[in-house]
Order: structure tokens, then C-alpha cells, then sequence
């Protein structure tokens, strides 16, 4: 009678790897939903300094800054107009933008709020003023 060897992968060798994939999956996944936060962070942040540099084109143009979000800018008043951001949200729809206008139209704040129930949630208010101050919950950005 021939010997014949076996192949494969005893039990134990496979339990080992199934232990090993799910140490490196338990510290992989929190850091990559970080990365996530952080990148939809940051987003937000690049579309509001374009928003505040719309508010100053639309200041330079009609010596005032437009008082609405979502309606599209007339060229010709800031009052009738806005910043043509058609869902009052960023790209991604995780945060919500805001505009607070103080009369006569010479500060504003845009605020990117995160919405409820989206990775975001727990982030942080990120906002930017006339004068260029950039916050972010307590801290500047």
C-alpha cells in the first residue's frame, strides 16, 4: 500500500487566519470612517471658502452681499438674489448651509451644519464670516 499525503489547510490554520483578518479589519474600519469624517470635513470647508469668495464678487458688484443660499444671483441686486446653491446642502449632503445676513447687508456668516443621521453628525458647526474668520465648533480651521 502507497502513503498518501494530504493537502490543504487543517482547521486550526484556517482559524488563525479568519482571527488575524478580523484584528486587521478592527483597526482598519474605525480609522478609515476617521479618514471619511475628515475628507467630508474638509469638502465642506473648500465649498464654503467658495461661497464667502461669491459673497465678496457679489459685494464688489452691488455693495451688498446676497441674502439667500439657495437663490441664484441676479447680477444686478444682492437683495432678489443668492449663491445658487440649488439644496441649501453641500455637495456630499452631509452638511446644510446657512447664511445670517445683519442688515444693512455689510457682515454675513455661511455655516455648514452636519445633518442628522449621517456620518457626520457629531462633527462640529463649520462657519466663515466677512472677515475671513474661519470656526469650527470652538476652534479655528
Amino acid at each position: 500500500m502507497k502513503n498518501r499525503s494530504q493537502s490543504g489547510f487543517t482547521l486550526i490554520e484556517l482559524m488563525v487566519t479568519v482571527v488575524i483578518v478580523g484584528i486587521l479589519a478592527a483597526v482598519a474600519l474605525p480609522s478609515y470612517r476617521s479618514y471619511l469624517i475628515r475628507a467630508s470635513r474638509s469638502a465642506a470647508q473648500t465649498e464654503l471658502l467658495a461661497l464667502a469668495a461669491l459673497q465678496e464678487k457679489i459685494y464688489l458688484n452691488s455693495n451688498s452681499y446676497a441674502y439667500s443660499v439657495t437663490n441664484t444671483y441676479n447680477g444686478t441686486s444682492a437683495a432678489s438674489g443668492g449663491l445658487g446653491k440649488t439644496t441649501g446642502k453641500t455637495s456630499d449632503s452631509k452638511y446644510t448651509i446657512a447664511l445670517d445676513i445683519t442688515a444693512p447687508s455689510q457682515t454675513y456668516n455661511l455655516t455648514a451644519t452636519p445633518v442628522t443621521g449621517t456620518s457626520q453628525a457629531g462633527d462640529g458647526n463649520l462657519s466663515i464670516n466677512q472677515a475671513g474668520q474661519r470656526v469650527w465648533g470652538t476652534s479655528t480651521w
